[in-house]
């Protein structure tokens, strides 16, 4: 029973140690006013914008439909339509025509007469071979064809004679050619083939037509003055 009563004792000494004295005798207590506490509100710092310059486009109104006249003279003189003139001549042949194995063909007349007193009687061909080292001989083939039937004579060959450098040249007169007396008129054909010195072929054109034509001589009559025979009177 001591020993509690001491434990007690000794609790409320404890006890009475930890309180104030208004806790022990039951006072009123003042109570603590708080105290306002000061809250910082960081300041945001203005934040930096770059400016972008905007590049500006103007849009330039295309009108469509709409044309702008065209300011027409009353009056516009309308050139006649040129038709340039295709002169074939002799002396160059043209390009349709098969040339194997030639550079040129030269002939010196559309036109030429049997032989009389018309002018000129005779034509002049010239050949210029391609390969003038192989080349050997050239061969003329001529002959006739009717400008009213068509109808043609045979071919007559004639050896050209040499220029030397691949130049072949002939001139050629009507009677030498087969058949002179059967065509009046007529077209000559020509032909030229090219020949190594074993007389074997190693070129030839195609034929020339409707270039050249044998025309007759018809002379013509020049008019004589008559002489009228005066009557003499004789006087007595």
């Amino acid at each position: 029973m001591k020993k509690i009563s001491l434990f007690l004792v000794c609790a409320i000494l404890l006890s009475s140690c930890s309180l104030s004295l208004e806790q022990m005798f039951l006072l009123p207590v003042a109570t603590a006013t708080p105290t306002s506490t000061a809250t910082i509100t960081p300041t945001e710092l203005p934040s930096f914008t770059p400016t972008v310059s905007t590049l500006t486009f103007t849009v330039t109104p295309t009108l469509v439909g709409i044309k702008t006249a065209t300011p027409t003279p009353e009056f516009s003189a309308t050139p006649p339509p040129f038709t340039p003139l295709v002169l074939i001549t002799p002396n160059t042949a043209t390009p349709s025509v098969q040339m194997d194995g030639f550079i040129s063909i030269i002939v010196s007349e559309t036109e030429f007469y049997k032989k009389g007193v018309c002018e000129p009687t005779s034509v002049n061909f010239t050949a210029q071979v391609a390969n003038p080292a192989s080349a050997a001989y050239v061969v003329l083939f001529v002959r006739f064809k009717s400008k009213y039937t068509g109808t043609t004579s045979e071919w007559t060959s004639i050896t050209m004679e040499t220029l030397g450098g691949g130049t072949f040249t002939h001139e050629l007169f009507g009677e030498d050619m087969k058949s002179v007396d059967g065509y009046k008129n007529s077209w000559v054909q020509y032909q030229f083939v090219t020949t190594n010195s074993s007389r074997r072929e190693i070129g030839r054109t195609a034929t020339f037509s409707e270039r050249l034509t044998l025309l007759d001589c018809v002379p013509t009559p020049t008019p004589t003055q008559e002489i009228v025979p005066t009557a003499t009177v004789l006087k007595p």
